[in-house]
């Protein structure tokens, strides 16, 4: 029996967003809304989205000992998240400058802070958390050695999702455990870096399956997504809405599908319910303040 549905290993940050009607160019500067301070953090939003949805979940992160922790904390705490695995101290609490145009375009600055401190021994002492999780999630701001130790750490029958945002080479070990590797059009390009030929999705996908992975999904954003496993290549639609801001839009999708593949849907099943919370989220301003109830989420 599995304590936590989904255990996130990631970031945690304090988001600082600021709108403007476009960004400004290299030695440009230009004025802005008022700066609203949320809580964010793709490791940290992926658990609030989580647990809205319903699933127990459970986050290991670093914050430090400052506001920005307490608010993590308290926002973690709000949603249903077990906060037992986010460790306070060692530096300041990450950040991230978040810029929004009219479009709900995003550009994003990361400071990673605590965020750069969360160590392979954080997670060798965390075991108790990954034995009793059914899935496991991560991204990569963080260390890429403590994402490696969280794969090794796996429990014998869990789930490994990987969002390697912001986008590195991934050693082999990592993209073997892969179930699925998900990536945006920019993400899966820097991954395969020369390996990268044609211009499809499709193409991405079974090049990056070829990599390791045991499964892909490459997001789309208006277009939908792209499944990839051995059972063949598909597409999932997108569902039609008026976005407001796409903060968060990739954490939530991600969660929704992590969440879906624990309780045993397909990967294209799973796919397409994280499109709808995905777009649900970008209806709203914010990153977990725009992720819906699991009566929220758009019917099909």
């Amino acid at each position: 029996m599995y304590d936590y549905d989904l255990l996130v290993v990631g970031s945690a940050n304090a988001d600082l967003v600021i709108g403007v009607e476009r960004r400004p160019g290299a030695g440009e500067t230009v004025l802005g809304s008022d700066l609203a301070v949320h809580p964010g953090g793709k490791g940290a939003n992926q658990a609030v989205a989580a647990a809205r949805l319903g699933a127990r979940t459970a986050l290991l992160a670093r914050v430090g000992d400052d506001a920005h922790g307490r608010l993590l904390l308290d926002s973690q705490r709000a949603a249903g998240v077990d906060t037992v695995g986010v460790l306070v101290g060692g530096a300041p609490t990450g950040v991230a400058l978040i810029t929004v145009d009219p479009s709900g375009d995003n550009s994003i600055v990361v400071s990673p802070g605590a965020n750069g401190r969360l160590t392979p021994e954080d997670i060798r002492s965390a075991g108790c958390l990954f034995q009793g999780s059914r899935v496991v999630s991560a991204q990569l701001e963080i260390p890429l050695e403590t994402v490696v130790e969280a794969v090794r750490n796996l429990a014998p029958r869990s789930r490994f999702v990987l969002n390697p945002s912001p986008p590195r080479p991934l050693p082999r070990e990592v993209l073997a455990a892969c179930d699925p590797l998900i990536v945006n059009e920019h993400e899966a390009k820097v991954i395969l870096g020369d390996s990268a030929v044609g211009d499809s999705p499709e193409d991405w996908a079974r090049i990056l399956l070829a990599k390791g992975p045991r499964s892909v999904v490459v997001t789309l954003g208006g277009r939908g997504a792209l499944v990839a496993s051995s059972k063949g290549v598909s597409r999932v639609p997108a569902l039609k809405v008026d976005a407001v801001d796409t903060t968060g839009a990739g954490d939530s999708f991600t969660a929704a599908l992590a969440c879906r593949l624990g309780a045993g849907e397909s990967l294209a099943d799973a796919a397409a319910y994280a499109a709808r919370v995905g777009a649900a989220t970008v209806t709203r301003k914010g990153a977990q303040a725009s992720f819906p109830t699991a009566a929220e989420v758009p019917a099909p």
